[in-house]
């Protein structure tokens, strides 16, 4: 079986926009399965790599979300207020390290230990990016700021908590449409992760 590597020769690429990340045009030839080659062209959006993380409380059995605007999804129909699992890009950073700090940042508590679950493509259409999904617990005690994200880079961050059990509904209501905190909050669902002894 030929390697995918071998499947793929790249005819040229064009930068469409380096403003806030990197939009290329790429034209390629393709080995088909019937081994006729085919030129094709992708456009793919880079904006790096990333982490999320879902906070949760077994005592209470409460999860750490946030709440924030969304211009992308505001312009598609959407009232914009987005509710989320806290998340960020890596920024040359190890997946543990940022999302660590970006949990801190958005919601305010200091997470000592995360559990990493999963990677997954989000959109591989067209966006390079993977994420890293992460769990972490959290306690009233790790609180060490009213958390809001960073101002200066657009960031105004509500920090959200609900009952696991009603986190679930709003799923099937349609309040949550998120992605990856649906995701997120399945993959709990689905491993019982909220009875377990340690995250």
């Amino acid at each position: 079986m030929t390697a995918t590597k071998d499947r793929v020769r790249v005819i040229d690429s064009i930068i469409l926009s380096d403003d806030w990340y990197v939009l290329k045009k790429t034209t390629f030839d393709f080995l088909r399965r019937d081994s006729v080659w085919q030129r094709q062209s992708r456009e793919t959006y880079d904006r790096g790599d990333g982490a999320t993380i879902l906070l949760i409380n077994k005592t209470t059995q409460c999860v750490l979300l946030t709440r924030q605007f969304r211009f992308p999804v505001f312009v598609n129909g959407h009232d914009g207020m987005l509710i989320e699992a806290a998340a960020g890009l890596l920024d040359n950073q190890s997946p543990e390290e940022r999302i660590k700090a970006e949990a801190e940042e958005e919601t305010g508590y200091r997470v000592q230990q995360v559990r990493k679950l999963f990677h997954a493509y989000m959109s591989p259409g067209s966006v390079t990016e993977k994420i890293h999904f992460f769990l972490g617990e959290y306690q009233a005690e790790n609180r060490v700021s009213t958390g809001g994200g960073i101002a200066e880079e657009g960031e105004d961050v509500e920090v959200v908590e609900m009952a696991f059990s009603a986190v679930l509904k709003a799923i099937d209501e349609g309040i949550i449409v998120d992605a990856k905190t649906i995701m997120l909050l399945q993959y709990v669902a689905i491993h019982q992760l909220m009875t377990e002894t340690t995250v």
